[in-house]
């Protein structure tokens, strides 16, 4: 584990080079963030894809492009924008979805077309209604139709844990002949389990053909809870690339989460000699917390490696033995992962500077304009608080999100409730182009209808889908954070905010809501003819 700059994926493992690399394909934009709760806007996901650079992943999936023109637009702003990873896009074996990934990719340094295709008797019956053969030509047709327009070729057998081993070696075998440079062997359904995973990948390294000119992936979900095991198994067995998220976030149970691999391989040498990865461990704490300011999506406490209980000991007996010798009860030190022990360092006399060194320690590098804005509102946070937490800061350096910033700005807002009986809301809302709007509104309590009453004035029907308010730090004057998700015509939408006034946050959530709707733009793809080659 260095801070070195990821080297190239190919480089790291196909000509020799690094054969102990074990390269980092992140999920998180993709696989991740099509789980239900942790949908991100375009911005937002910028944001996340810069973290996930500086952190070192190698390939990046920021999405699926053919999905919406709101997903192509993201990853085609990704690869504009974010240097160092492979910006890789996600198709089906279709030529349209292939064609869509590669304008994406386009303005990327380095792309990677990832194609998949299910491939177990379960899909092929149900699914696909296809052969043996059906299946074989189509994910060889849509490999050699990647090939058009990229070298780096990623082939993923869906379902490919509870697909026939030697049917699953003739697809691998084909797809490398191709030209795919990476095949995937995805444990879609969370369905096997460690030895299992062990062996297929050490059988299909045996009998795949061309096996030595493509790297092994993993991708393992965690229904069954063995997400991480399984694909450190993998590992063990020949995999050179591990499928992973932040958190790991994922379809149902999740995927296997990268910050608990890649510290599994850190701490466990002994087990996986000469391997590493090329993950700059220290930035893993920020990363999880950014996502998790980023989606509203609190991290458990328990969680390993960067949940919050992950370096705390309570127990007299484990204390008692740290304060002999670290090693008695941590098996890494937090340091190795971002996390600092200082907390409650700042308040309403603290200055610029202080305010500056603890946005780094955090893992944040705002310039001086966005300090300026942060700075601001920190002073006026501190003027409601006696101390300031670390997430208190998180949050003020995570920011708004541009896509919700306006038109509409709450001027006014006013909650009563009462026992045995509804709540009442009223609010004045500013819109940018000078008019306001006041609305009233009573609920089943005080946050229902402030609710109810900012639908009425910005004039959108919401159906609140999910709703969660949790305090951020310690204490009766303790920052809450709201998080909102709503479905509007069809659309899943999420808002956030924090305040040391709940009912205000709810308020402020609901308002990012509808500023997305106003924001919205369809961005269309490019010709196809920017991509030829």
């Amino acid at each position: 584990m260095s801070g070195e700059p990821a080297v190239d994926a190919n480089s790291a493992t196909l000509d020799g080079k690094d054969p102990g690399r074990v390269l980092v394909f992140d999920t998180t934009l993709r696989d991740g963030e099509q789980a239900p709760g942790f949908s991100m806007s375009r911005a937002q996901k910028l944001r996340m894809a810069g973290a996930l650079a500086d952190l070192g992943v190698d390939i990046l999936e920021a999405g699926f492009p053919h999905a919406s023109d709101d997903d192509f637009a993201s990853v085609r702003t990704i690869a504009a924008k974010v240097r160092g990873p492979r910006i890789c896009g996600l198709a089906r074996c279709q030529q349209g979805d292939i064609e869509s990934v590669a304008r994406a990719i386009e303005p990327a340094d380095k792309g990677r077309i990832h194609i998949f295709l299910a491939t177990s008797p379960l899909h092929r019956e149900f699914k696909l209604q296809m052969s043996r053969q059906q299946v074989i030509d189509a994910a060889v047709a849509g490999v050699q139709h990647a090939q058009r327009y990229c070298d780096d070729i990623e082939f993923s057998a869906e379902d490919a844990i509870r697909t026939e081993p030697e049917f699953l070696a003739e697809v691998f075998s084909a797809a490398i002949e191709a030209g795919a440079t990476t095949v995937n062997v995805p444990d879609t359904v969370g369905y096997t389990t460690p030895l299992e995973i062990a062996e297929r990948f050490a059988w299909l390294r045996a009998n795949v053909r061309g096996a030595d000119r493509a790297v092994f992936s993993s991708h393992c979900h965690d229904d069954l809870g063995m997400a991480v095991a399984n694909s450190l198994a993998a590992i063990s067995a020949g995999a050179r690339q591990v499928e992973c998220t932040i958190n790991g976030i994922g379809e149902r149970a999740g995927n296997a989460a990268l910050e608990e691999l890649v510290m599994a391989l850190h701490v466990r040498g002994d087990l996986f000699p000469d391997l590493h990865t090329g993950i700059r461990t220290q930035r893993l704490h920020a990363t999880a917390r950014l996502l998790s300011q980023i989606t509203g999506q609190p991290i458990p406490r328990n969680k390993a490696v960067v949940g919050e209980n992950a370096f705390a000991h309570e127990s007299g007996i484990h204390q008692h033995g740290m304060l002999k010798h670290r090693g008695t009860y941590e098996i890494m030190r937090a340091e190795d992962v971002g996390v600092k022990k200082t907390e409650l360092v700042l308040g309403k006399h603290s200055g610029r500077h202080a305010l500056r060194e603890r946005l780094s320690i955090l893992g944040h590098d705002p310039d001086d304009a966005a300090l300026d804005e942060i700075f601001t509102r920190f002073k006026t946070l501190a003027d409601k608080k006696r101390e300031v937490f670390d997430a208190d800061i998180e949050a003020m350096a995570v920011g708004r999100d541009p896509d919700a910033a306006g038109p509409w700005h709450l001027g006014h807002l006013h909650a009563t409730s009462h026992f045995g009986s509804s709540a009442s809301a009223s609010v004045r809302l500013t819109h940018d182009d000078g008019h306001e709007v006041s609305e009233a509104a009573i609920g089943d309590g005080p946050i229902d209808a402030v609710l109810r009453a900012v639908s009425r004035a910005v004039g959108h029907d919401f159906s609140v889908n999910e709703f969660q308010i949790r305090a951020l730090s310690e204490g009766g004057d303790a920052q809450g954070q709201a998080a909102i998700s709503v479905i509007h015509q069809g659309r899943e939408l999420r808002g956030q905010s924090v305040s040391t006034d709940i009912v205000e946050a709810a308020a402020h959530a609901i308002l990012e809501i509808a500023n997305r709707i106003e924001h919205f733009t369809v961005v269309e793809p490019p010709a196809r003819s920017a991509i030829a080659r």
